[in-house]
C-alpha cells in the first residue's frame, strides 16, 4: 500500500510539474506578444492573463513582478540563440565559416522569435537599455566580435573595428524584423515572415555580410 501511495504521489508531482511548466510557457508567450507591442511600460498583465486564461495573481505567483516577467522573456529569447551558438562550436571553425554559421544561427532564431527585435526597440526608448545590459545580449556581441578578430588575425577579414562591425552586422539581420510593417509595402503580395521571404532575407544578409568583411587581394 505504501508503494502504491508513493507511486500516486510521484505521478501527481510529475503532473503538477508538467502543468506548471506549461502554464509558465503560456504566460511567457503571451508576455512576449504584449511586450513586443507596448514595451515594458505599456504592457498590461491583465491582457496577458486574458490571453492565457490565468489570473494576474498566477502570473505574479510565477514571476513575482512585471519587471521579472520582462527579464524572463528577454533571457528566454537570447538563451535560444546562445544554445545554438554553443552547439556550433565556433572556435573549431575557420573565421569565415564561423561568421557564416553565426549569421545563419542568428537569422534562424530571429525567424522563430520575430518579436525580440521589437522588444529591444522598446527597451532602448523606454528603459535606455537598463534590462538589456542585465541580459545575456552582451554575450552575443562578444561572440561575434571574437569571430571578427579571429578573421583579421587569420588574414581573411579586412582591418575593421570588431565592436562597430558586430553592431552593423547584427543591424543588417535585425532591421528586417523591426521594420516589417513598413517594408511589407515593398512586397504587397508577400508575407514578410513566410518561409520563402525569410530564406531570401537570410541569403541576402549572409552574402552581403561576407562580401563586406572579406579581405580581397588585388
Amino acid at each position: 500500500m505504501v508503494a502504491k501511495a508513493n507511486i500516486r504521489d510521484s505521478s501527481k508531482a510529475a503532473k503538477h510539474t508538467r502543468n506548471s511548466e506549461a502554464t509558465q510557457t503560456e504566460i511567457l508567450d503571451a508576455a512576449e506578444e504584449e511586450f513586443a507591442k507596448h514595451g515594458l511600460s505599456g504592457a498590461r498583465t491583465e491582457t496577458m492573463a486574458a490571453q492565457t486564461g490565468v489570473t494576474k495573481a498566477m502570473i505574479y505567483y510565477y514571476f513575482k513582478s512585471k519587471e521579472r516577467l520582462y527579464q524572463a522573456v528577454l533571457e528566454r529569447a537570447f538563451a535560444n540563440f546562445l544554445q545554438v551558438s554553443q552547439q556550433l562550436e565556433f572556435d573549431k571553425m575557420s573565421a569565415e565559416q564561423a561568421l557564416d554559421q553565426f549569421v545563419q544561427g542568428l537569422l534562424t532564431c530571429l525567424s522563430l522569435n520575430p518579436n525580440l527585435p521589437l522588444i529591444l526597440c522598446h527597451e532602448g526608448t523606454q528603459n535606455q537599455g537598463k534590462y538589456y545590459k542585465q541580459s545575456c545580449a552582451m554575450t552575443v556581441y562578444t561572440s561575434l566580435s571574437n569571430i571578427l578578430e579571429q578573421g583579421i588575425a587569420q588574414g581573411v577579414f579586412r582591418q575593421l573595428e570588431p565592436r562597430h562591425t558586430a553592431i552593423n552586422l547584427i543591424g543588417i539581420c535585425v532591421f528586417y524584423f523591426v521594420g516589417q510593417e513598413n517594408l511589407k509595402h515593398h512586397w504587397p503580395e508577400q508575407n514578410m515572415l513566410s518561409q520563402e521571404m525569410l530564406q531570401k532575407h537570410s541569403q541576402e544578409a549572409i552574402d552581403f555580410i561576407l562580401a563586406g568583411v572579406r579581405l580581397y587581394q588585388q
